[in-house]
């Protein structure tokens, strides 16, 4: 039997922190998820005033980065002319959501949404930055 790395809860509220900082710093109001390798739901919270779809919008972004163990952007940029992929299940392919990755290994995602993309990506790099 093989062991693998997990997310702890502990590495979820540091990447949440740092991607709250990260936003506050920047003034922006975003919704942060991070998901388990397996899509599911580990941490979802909208800052500020933020309201609507943003919270279910960074879970689908987290979600596709963590099952695809590809970022978003990627995603975006490959499906550009292959509009039909658009309905995939469980991805987004909108810039703002990144895999975990942990010893070569994917362990999650992470995701971010209520600002421009490439602003939300920002937010999801700091969260992962925290991890070291």
């Amino acid at each position: 039997m093989r062991n693998r790395p997990t997310l702890e809860p502990s590495d979820v509220a540091k990447m949440v922190a740092a991607a709250k900082a990260e936003a506050a710093k920047n003034g922006w109001d975003v919704a942060i998820a991070v998901v388990t390798d397996g899509g599911y739901i580990a941490h979802v919270e909208r800052m500020g005033s933020l309201e609507g779809m943003s919270g279910e919008i960074a879970v689908a972004k987290a979600r596709g980065a963590a099952l695809t163990k590809r970022s978003t952007k990627e995603w975006e940029e490959r499906l550009k002319d292959r509009t039909g992929f658009l309905n995939f299940p469980n991805l987004l392919p909108i810039q703002g959501g990144l895999p975990i990755e942990y010893q070569g290994q994917c362990v999650g995602g992470i995701g971010v949404s209520g600002r421009p993309s490439p602003e939300d990506e920002i937010v999801a790099r700091a969260g992962l930055a925290a991890l070291g």
